[in-house]
């Protein structure tokens, strides 16, 4: 009897990751789990474990390239060979930029950024003895137009699509049956806003419109099964998206006045609320929802980029065509009164 296949997800205890998780496991994979807190890798396991699949959770910081080494080839000897890897580990801190520090940088940019390459190199090693796979990069619309207070996290997801996209043209230039996909998300309703380092004086909150996690999961799945080039999901990713190509400087001015307020709750915080999980996991807020259940939507239109990418080029075709009948038809026109004139 075929075993089934195999996925390993990094930030699989909480928000997207755990629903990931759930959402795979509900269709018969066995499910590696990496995250920081070995605590709530037990408890995300159990929860997979309910729903008749098979799963290991292995305490992993992916900011260490030999812990997820490690990690992954634990999965494997338990698991079976890895089939799907999904990058979904992050941080960020909410923050003006001269109230950052370089560690703080740093720290971002190690787990949310290098723990994503840490995890596509390792995903590499177990798919290309059998050329096949998929690598699934959870991104965000701000990997493409950033906002402000949070510049750490939106330069890491930017970081990210830059490496993937590199990765992708060295993968069809070897002609490998390895997938490379990238999945760019709006907001979603996780606890990432409770405990990411937070400097603003009050709660943090997402800019709406807001996304339950599920819904995202749903997006992962497909897009490690149809491995289109990006995934964009929600219909402010895509307007995000094809804005920043047409009028950045207006989405500028636009988020400068509306991203600051967005962000900010009514609620003020004090100093030892505001530390977050930079450095450290924080207890008691593994799970998959955050605290905006009420305004969270339950479903989001998803469009592949290669199905945009060839609205456009039908769409340019046709004007061309379209300028082209006015050109010819133009010069019919005037050769016909040239020579009526002539008579």
């Amino acid at each position: 009897m075929q075993k089934n296949r195999t996925v390993v997800i990094t930030g699989a205890t909480a928000g997207i990751g755990r629903s990931t998780a759930l959402e795979f496991a509900e269709h018969g994979y066995n499910v590696g789990l990496i995250a920081r807190d070995q605590e709530a890798l037990d408890k995300t396991r159990r929860e997979v474990e309910a729903l008749g699949a098979k799963a290991l959770g292995v305490s992993t910081d992916v900011a260490n390239a030999e812990e997820v080494t490690a990690a992954a080839a634990h999965i494997a000897e338990e698991l079976g060979p890895i089939d799907i890897w999904i990058n979904s580990a992050m941080v960020t801190v909410f923050s003006p930029v001269d109230k950052m520090t370089a560690e703080e940088y740093k720290d971002v940019t190690d787990i949310t950024y290098l723990g994503y390459v840490h995890g596509t190199l390792t995903a590499l090693k177990h798919m290309k003895p059998r050329d096949q796979g998929c690598i699934v990069q959870v991104g965000s619309a701000l990997a493409y137009r950033s906002i402000p207070l949070q510049s750490a996290y939106c330069g890491a997801k930017a970081a990210i699509r830059g490496f993937t996209d590199s990765l992708r043209s060295e993968l069809i230039h070897d002609n490998s049956n390895i997938k490379v996909t990238m999945v760019q998300l709006p907001a979603h309703n996780t606890p990432q806003f409770d405990w990411a380092r937070n400097k603003l004086g009050k709660i943090a909150q997402p800019l709406a419109p807001i996304y339950q996690p599920e819904v995202a999961a749903r997006a992962i799945y497909r897009a490690a099964h149809e491995a289109p080039r990006e995934l964009w999901v929600g219909r402010n990713t895509l307007l995000s998206i094809v804005g920043t190509g047409f009028i950045p400087s207006l989405l500028d001015r636009l988020l400068a006045s509306k991203a600051y307020a967005g962000q900010k709750g009514d609620e003020k915080i004090d100093r030892s609320e505001a530390e977050g999980n930079l450095e450290h996991p924080v207890p008691g807020l593994h799970e998959e929802h955050g605290r905006f259940e009420v305004q969270a939507k339950n479903s989001a239109i998803s469009v592949s980029q290669d199905t945009v990418e060839r609205t456009w080029i039908a769409a340019g075709v046709g004007a061309m065509a379209t300028i082209a009948g006015l050109i010819l038809s133009k010069k019919a026109c005037g050769y016909k009164r040239s020579k009526w004139r002539n008579r």
